[in-house]
């Protein structure tokens, strides 16, 4: 009977390298990346780019922001399910759905929308839960 349970133990621990214990934590929330696309009003107007662009770096100084990247669109190959049409776009990344809920309502994120709003046609959100 005791080698039965050193075979057991030994075949079990061979496993335990990888078991992801952090998956296994209900408590620990997935992290959220926030990705939006910007359509100018004036798709040619630099000034308006670069405007908001700066009220965009504006929201990092929220704490809830973990990470923030602004940029424009690559010039990367051109295929049929690549979208190039839009001016601006940010993406954040966020430590749980609760952080992106504050952010959303957080009065740096308003102030933003009410200043910079009149320089866009459309915008297009993103959210994804990260495995």
């Amino acid at each position: 009977m005791k080698n039965i349970k050193r075979r057991h133990f030994l075949s079990l621990a061979t496993f335990i390298p990888f078991l992801n214990f952090k998956k296994m934590d209900n408590q620990n929330p997935k992290q959220v990346i926030h990705h939006v696309f910007f359509w100018l009003k004036n798709p040619n107007s630099e000034t308006d780019k670069a405007a908001l662009k700066e009220g965009l770096k504006t929201l990092e100084a929220i704490k809830e922001v973990k990470k923030l990247y602004i940029g424009e669109p690559a010039s990367t190959l051109k295929r049929d399910v690549v979208v190039t049409d839009y001016q601006v776009t940010e993406m954040m990344i966020f430590n749980s759905t609760q952080d992106q809920d504050i952010y959303q309502v957080h009065p740096i994120h308003k102030a933003f929308v009410d200043k910079y709003s009149h320089l866009w046609d459309k915008v297009v959100v993103y959210d994804m839960l990260v495995d």
